[in-house]
């Protein structure tokens, strides 16, 4: 029987959920701390990170600083800077990964699949064909093979290449 380790996934697992918000609580943090916290930009209104418990590898997320659970909540420079970073997103998972394709989207409500309701963020998921098997749904697992310093590290290095867009910063 071959073994298979997410370690990563533990945490999720066993530890409680937070009562505030994590995502606020990184970025209330000093950029220094964004490598730990695996947020890879800051723009003005929205901010681009690295999902601590991805679908695949690569999976990013772009999220406004504003806690809001909603995109009417949103001003237009906010909306548009979500949409801008979300394109530069594909655009770095297309030279650090190569995907054949990407799921993008917003959950909006529990209802929906939202696993942080409160705080608004789109998805960026990078696809192969055929990247899916018969672990997810028979043991539960999903097998990544990078970890997410690492992921962090290669992206970083194609955000060097192909910096982030500007938006009057």
């Amino acid at each position: 029987m071959e073994r298979l380790y997410t370690p990563w996934r533990w945490d999720y697992m066993v530890n409680p959920k937070p009562k505030e918000c994590p995502f606020c609580d990184y970025i209330a943090q000093d950029p220094s701390h964004d490598p730990e916290n695996f947020i890879l930009h800051r723009a003005p209104h929205t901010f681009i990170i690295l999902n601590r418990y991805p679908y695949s590898n690569g999976h990013l997320m772009v999220l406004p600083y504003e806690h809001v659970s909603s995109l009417e909540a949103l001003d237009d420079e906010t909306q548009f800077e979500m949409i801008k970073l979300t394109t530069y997103c594909t655009q770095i998972l297309n030279r650090a990964y190569h995907p054949h394709g990407f799921n993008v989207g917003i959950n909006i409500g529990k209802a929906a699949g939202a696993g942080m309701e409160e705080h608004l963020h789109i998805h960026i998921v990078p696809r192969w064909t055929g990247d899916t098997n018969f672990m997810p749904v028979i043991a539960k697992t999903k097998v990544m093979p990078e970890t997410l310093e690492n992921s962090y590290a290669r992206l970083k290095k194609i955000m060097e290449e192909l910096p982030p867009p500007t938006f009057g910063e």
